[in-house]
């Protein structure tokens, strides 16, 4: 290999590189590139001149890597993303001396989830400001993304709206919870168990619980229902007062009083939360910005579970 100075690697040979290897031509490549076929040609030949090595091997049916060569292009690839990367943190940098991002979201997730995420991104970005928007169902949070209230929506039912773009961000599982000396006969909670107490319940009509109803009603059971309560938090407090037992989401039950017994449903139940913004719209490098602190937050997933006995470890 040459040691000039003058004659190192660019990042236009290894773009040029790959888009030969992908279009197998250098006409095409040169109409892709918006260059002409001589450029693309020399720049090419510069390239294995400053290699010492064949890359391409020209003919009548264009051109085809050579075994070194498609080896070379799979480093040029990542070297171009990488590049790509760089370019976007530098645009994010220069975005983000000011503006705001708005969210909407259900209690559990603004209570649970949010605080340390906003407060990480503040850290990052103290000059962004952050408004949060709480809502009791997804309709509502879905309604003021479409009215454009607010950039960024958590849901617990993903989003098939075309007008969305969705991605999942947590798991959060459907538990039993009862008044302090409750026991299973066997160990496990059982469905004859729950159907057979009386339940403190949120409202039948709240969407989060329709997915239960249709859970237990598929095996064959009824939930008897004593109080429709609509506060999650007063729910759980009802049971830590023997008043009855409930089903509600992970995140929501929380905090959950030490003496209420906690157990999984006989058959596991999940309410996927994903986080949702307008697909088409012009998100400002903001809202960018709190996506990609989502997605590096790394305490944000699936609620570790429990067995069940997990109240006697509490």
């Amino acid at each position: 290999m040459k040691d000039n100075s003058q004659n190192q690697i660019k990042l236009s040979q290894l773009r040029i590189l790959v888009a030969v290897a992908e279009q197998g031509n250098f006409s095409e490549a040169a109409l892709q590139l918006e260059m002409s076929q001589s450029a693309v040609s020399h720049a090419i030949a510069t390239l294995e001149d400053h290699l010492g090595v064949i890359l391409l091997s020209r003919g009548r049916h264009g051109a085809r890597l050579t075994p070194v060569g498609e080896r070379v292009v799979g480093h040029a690839r990542e070297i171009a993303r990488r590049t790509e990367q760089i370019s976007k943190e530098a645009e994010l940098a220069k975005g983000l001396k000011g503006g705001q991002v708005r969210i909407a979201s259900f209690r559990s997730v603004a209570a649970q989830i949010l605080p340390p995420i906003i407060a990480r991104f503040h850290q990052r970005y103290p000059a962004v400001s952050v408004s949060m928007a709480e809502f009791d169902d997804y309709p509502q949070v879905e309604r003021a993304l479409l009215e454009g209230r607010v950039e960024i929506g958590f849901t617990f039912i993903p989003s098939d709206h075309e007008a969305f773009d969705s991605r999942e961000v947590l798991r959060d599982e459907f538990i039993a919870l009862f008044p302090a000396g409750f026991t299973p006969a066997s160990g496990e909670l059982t469905w004859e168990e729950l159907t057979d107490q009386p339940l403190i319940m949120p409202p039948v009509d709240y969407i989060m619980m329709r997915p239960v109803y249709d859970h237990i009603n598929a095996y064959g059971y009824r939930l008897k229902v004593a109080y429709e309560v609509e506060t999650d938090a007063t729910i759980v407090s009802l049971v830590a007062q023997g008043l009855g037992a409930t089903i509600l989401p992970r995140l929501a039950a929380q905090p959950i009083p030490p003496e209420v017994q906690v157990y999984p449903l006989p058959v596991p139940l999940e309410r996927v939360i994903s986080v949702v913004i307008l697909a088409e719209a012009l998100h400002s490098p903001a809202v960018y910005a709190f996506l990609d602190s989502l997605e590096a937050f790394k305490p944000l997933g699936e609620p570790e579970r429990m067995s069940t006995h997990e109240s006697s470890q509490r």
